[in-house]
């Protein structure tokens, strides 16, 4: 039995990375934005499965990114068991 997921997400969300490229810290962050630190630990944590216009223009403006660099379309990659699989290579 597969545990392939029946409609896999292909939008990855990459708070984390963008953050981790600009040596930003979830506290400059907040300073930033103005986002409660609370907020920002969830936005890091658990891709959000809709993300505000506003607060997707605040997070660019504190990164100086585009939404294309927190949001990446990989429509080959599925999950299983929390492992990313390329559907290229099966």
């Amino acid at each position: 039995m597969s545990d392939l997921l029946a409609f896999p997400m292909a939008i990855k969300w990459r708070l984390t990375a963008v953050m981790a490229d600009r040596e930003v810290s979830n506290e400059k962050l907040q300073e930033l934005t103005g986002f409660h630190a609370g907020t920002i630990s969830k936005l890091r944590n658990n891709p959000p499965k809709r993300v505000d216009i506003d607060t997707l223009d605040k997070l660019c403006q504190a990164l100086s990114c585009e939404p294309g660099d927190l949001l990446r379309y990989m429509p080959n990659v599925i999950s299983q068991n929390n492992v990313e699989i390329d559907k290229k290579d099966e």
